[in-house]
């Protein structure tokens, strides 16, 4: 670890290899428990290389989150992608070439949108129906039987879609407070999801459900009836899934390294290399009330260990980080030296710095698009 810190110049992404494996390892086990797929989002990864690990562990299907995500991984051997994004017109002659290299599951939710991919397709493309099961951020809602049947009819009237199912993101458990609170979000849920399906049934559609956020597939235990789900932050977590104890602070993988540029004593604050452009502004609340944009990290056995309330990046500007600290840490810290701070958000941050450099010294690139 020491040797990796020394040659850090810049605010610089750092990967644990072995708690990312653990991570997918333990999701591939319980998707195996349940019965379900796991189809992992790798918006959070972004990484060819990384998608190895999952691939190595039997994953074969895939959630992205664009067009160019999904030509990215199928460049690098992928063959069923979910675009889980609502079908972007101006990109279906791009849609058109990616489902002639591989089963391209998309995103309806408008009969008007069904009519454009028909009229423009030529090749079969899976539809799902996404349906707004309770976060309301796209969707339809779960109760309007009458949109969901009027889509679902032109979805299965169409020459080149195939409705495979009916697909939510759960993303109000990111607000909750609670595991039981998250536990009786994923319920409810699947109780919604399961009506439509029932609705559709009597339609004589047979459709599958699939679910998708790592607070909810991290802390249930039994998935219920569903037939796939579609976490991706579980890969690195963060402090955000660490309150929501969607994780143990041992289980998050990614942490940024950033040099010390200046020290004030008089308020107790080191600042660092590494700012909004770096993070992003995600923010969450601090030991004392106030919003926070990472937490320092300390170095022990070979990868970041412990935190202590009170070492806390309080401010971001576009390059630059305030961190408050305790007098400990500001005594035993001096300028140019490294700390390692863990984000509120990995999936933005890495997003961000757009590679990783590994503990034992690999670096991994991103995709570019």
């Amino acid at each position: 670890m020491d040797n990796i810190l020394y040659q850090i110049e810049k605010p610089t992404l750092l990967l644990d290899r072995k708690r990312v494996k653990r991570n997918i390892d333990r999701m591939v086990a319980k998707a195996d428990r349940n019965g379900v797929v796991l189809r992992p989002h790798f918006k959070t990864h972004q990484s060819a290389e990384i998608a190895v690990w999952f691939r190595d562990r039997g994953v074969e299907a895939i959630t992205v989150s664009s067009v160019e995500m999904a030509e990215y991984f199928i460049d690098n051997g992928w063959h069923d992608v979910t675009i889980a994004f609502p079908v972007n017109l101006r990109q279906i002659s791009r849609l058109n070439v990616l489902a002639r290299r591989a089963r391209i599951n998309s995103l309806v939710e408008s009969e008007m949108v069904v009519r454009c991919m028909d009229d423009t397709l030529d090749e079969n493309v899976a539809a799902w129906l996404k349906i707004d099961a309770g976060y309301h951020r796209t969707g339809l809602p779960w109760d309007d039987d009458a949109s969901i049947a009027k889509i679902a009819l032109a979805v299965r009237k169409s020459e080149h879609l195939q409705l495979r199912g009916i697909l939510t993101h759960a993303g109000h458990t990111y607000g909750s407070g609670s595991p039981e609170h998250i536990r009786a979000i994923y319920s409810q849920v699947l109780n919604r999801m399961k009506t439509v399906k029932r609705k559709l049934k009597s339609m004589g559609m047979e459709v599958g459900i699939s679910v998708g956020d790592t607070p909810g597939c991290s802390i249930v235990d039994d998935f219920g009836d569903v037939d796939e789900i579609r976490p991706g932050n579980f890969v690195f977590f963060d402090l955000s899934q660490l309150a929501f104890g969607s994780c143990r602070l041992e289980d998050i993988a990614v942490a940024v390294a950033c040099p010390v540029v200046a020290m004030h004593a008089d308020r107790k604050q080191i600042i660092i290399y590494g700012g909004a452009i770096h993070f992003s502004k995600e923010s969450m609340l601090g030991s004392k009330g106030q919003a926070i944009y990472g937490q320092i990290a300390t170095f022990e056995s070979g990868s970041w260990s412990s935190t202590s309330d009170g070492n806390e990046v309080i401010s971001l500007s576009q390059e630059h980080g305030i961190v408050q600290v305790t007098d400990s840490l500001f005594e035993r810290t001096k300028v140019g030296d490294i700390l390692l701070v863990l984000p509120i958000h990995s999936c933005l941050t890495a997003n961000l710095l757009g590679r990783y450099l590994t503990l034992d010294g690999e670096v991994i690139e991103m995709a570019k698009y």
